[in-house]
Parts: structure tokens; sequence; C-alpha cells
């Protein structure tokens, strides 16, 4: 589900229209529900796995008896920002087909590049740009510096703490 929207009319039923794109297809499409509808419950099966290497369109994930799963480039969504070799994620199912990828709520990664703090500059949450190995950009406090480690929240994208 990409988008929803809610409408009230005057006497119309109320409807919903939503924004999807099916994961195992990957076409996107629109369709207006009425409010009262009912829908099927789909189940998604999730496996903690490891990261283990890129195959050209596809990420391979590994679990903890060495099977692999492969997950669409297209899928990996914001997951890509914060990839390294060795991470572990959720990779999600459905009917068997690896579709997802669902990353822990924050991560650790190493500071690769960032400007020197500029002295008098300090009034107020001061943030400069700041980019972690995979080029991934971010913001940071003035008294981050490069080679220092930083908690980043994968949720929003910002940084939460220097570890």
């Amino acid at each position: 589900m990409l988008k929803t929207e809610y409408a009230r009319g005057g006497r119309n039923a109320a409807t919903v229209r939503m924004k999807l794109k099916s994961l195992l297809s990957n076409q996107g499409t629109e369709i207006v529900f009425k409010a009262d509808d009912k829908m099927d419950q789909i189940v998604l099966d999730k496996k903690d796995c490891t990261y283990s290497y890129f195959a050209d369109p596809m990420y391979v994930w590994m679990d903890g008896e060495y099977n692999q799963y492969e997950v669409e480039a297209e899928n990996m969504g914001d997951a890509l920002n914060y990839l390294e070799d060795g991470m572990s994620a959720e990779v999600v199912f459905y009917e068997g087909k690896a579709i997802s990828v669902e990353l822990p709520t924050s991560v650790e990664r190493e500071i690769t590049w960032t400007e020197p703090a500029v002295k008098g500059d300090t009034s107020g949450k001061v943030l400069k740009p700041a980019k972690i190995a995979t080029g991934f950009e971010i913001g940071v406090p003035i008294f981050v510096a490069q080679g220092d480690k930083v908690e980043i929240d994968t949720r929003t994208g910002e940084y939460r703490r220097r570890v």
C-alpha cells in the first residue's frame, strides 16, 4: 500500500481510495473501496536472515540453516541506504517467495565523509551533511566528525546519537 485517502460523501457511503503496488508482479494500481467492505487477511511470513551478496538484479540473503533467498532490487526500498555485508534483517515471504526486507529500527554506521565543524556555529540544533559507506547522506550535529560511528533511525533516515 503506497497511499490511502478517506472520503465521506453527503448521501453516499464513505469511500477509501488506495494506491497499491504488487510485490509479486511489481505493477501499480489504484482501487476505490466502500469503507465497510471486507478484505481477506493476507499472512506474510518473516524470517531472520543475513545479507550475503549482490547478484545483479537480486540481493541474496541467507538464514541460519544456510538457505539462500533472493530479493529483487526494486523491492529492497530504503534498505539499500544502509546495506552492508553480514547485516541482519527480516526477509518477508508471501507464499514461499521472498518479496521484501524489513530492517531493524536503528543501525550503527561509520561516517565516511563530513565537513569539519565551523567555529561559532552553535546556536540551536545545527545539522551538517554527512555520508556513510553506502553513499547515503544524513544530517548530523556539528560535533560529529569523519570516522565517528553514529546510530541512524532506519524509518526516518535521521541521526539518533553518536556511538
